[in-house]
């Protein structure tokens, strides 16, 4: 059986230095495990990696063929625990340089969504789900 977990997500970094100092303007907290080859951040679920885009190809084996402007086919998401924090998160987002992708909204099922790219084009989702269940370190455990 493969354990049913996501321990660590890891972005292939275009220019490393960029992108952490993004998530650090975030307020984001690094691990002591980061150096200066990459850089690995705490949430509440998983890690948070970020290594260079060709050494991770590398490690991989595959040809990475995509640009930073490209869509790289996934979004990660920021879920908060009340409604007008959408609009504060991404106030603070906005403030560190992201690109607003779409403005804080209401949806259809209830909930309210906005989406931000980071320097690098990584497309991140900031929600609030009235029905989300949090545990006490704050990772999502229902929805």
């Amino acid at each position: 059986m493969v354990p049913q977990r996501v321990s660590l997500l890891t972005i292939g970094a275009y220019d490393l230095p960029v992108l952490r100092k993004f998530y650090q303007t975030l307020g984001w907290e690094e691990t002591d495990i980061s150096s200066d080859q990459f850089a690995v951040f705490k949430t509440a679920g998983v890690l948070l990696s970020l290594y260079p885009i060709a050494e991770l190809a590398k490690d991989t084996g595959i040809e990475f063929t995509h640009s930073p402007e490209s869509f790289h086919g996934v979004t990660y998401s920021i879920n908060v625990d009340q409604q007008e924090q959408v609009d504060t998160t991404i106030e603070t987002i906005r403030s560190a340089g992201a690109k607003i992708l779409r403005e804080p909204t209401d949806v259809f099922w209830g909930g309210r969504i906005a989406y931000f790219a980071d320097p690098e084009n990584n497309l991140w989702e900031v929600a609030w789900n009235p029905t989300a269940i949090f545990d006490e370190r704050g990772a999502m455990i229902a929805f």
